[in-house]
């Protein structure tokens, strides 16, 4: 078996983590899924901004576990839910590094939506 490999964010494949000042609203099928206001934005090399959620500010009742993984050399080992309320188009909807590398330790306890399996990732001002 071939070990994953491991990296360290760098000039080369930058990653920043930095609260939001906002007010984040994660809203599916006409229901509030998450709402913070300790939500923590990652920008990570030149893909789009990232909005990770505390898990304590996300209905998790809303939310099913599913089966799906992957891997990122630069977070770590990554599970996925859908959010059954909006069917086909949600599943694997929402992802978390439940145990990521020390480089990336603020994002554990945090989930991630993709914006186009939900209907608005909006950010607030108020």
């Amino acid at each position: 078996m071939t070990a994953k490999p491991k990296r360290a964010p760098g000039p080369d494949h930058p990653i920043s983590v930095e609260r939001n000042p906002s007010r984040v609203v994660v809203s599916v099928a006409g229901r509030v899924i998450a709402n913070t206001r300790d939500a923590l934005t990652l920008r990570e090399s030149t893909y789009p901004a990232v909005q990770y959620i505390p898990r304590r500010d996300v209905d998790m009742s809303l939310l099913a576990r599913t089966e799906h993984a992957s891997y990122c050399p630069y977070k770590g080992d990554c599970a996925y839910y859908s959010i059954p309320l909006d069917g086909e188009r949600s599943t694997n909807a929402v992802w978390t590094y439940e145990e990521p590398f020390v480089a990336m330790h603020e994002i554990k306890d945090h989930l991630a939506f993709y914006p186009d399996r939900v209907d608005s990732i909006e950010e607030r001002r108020s």
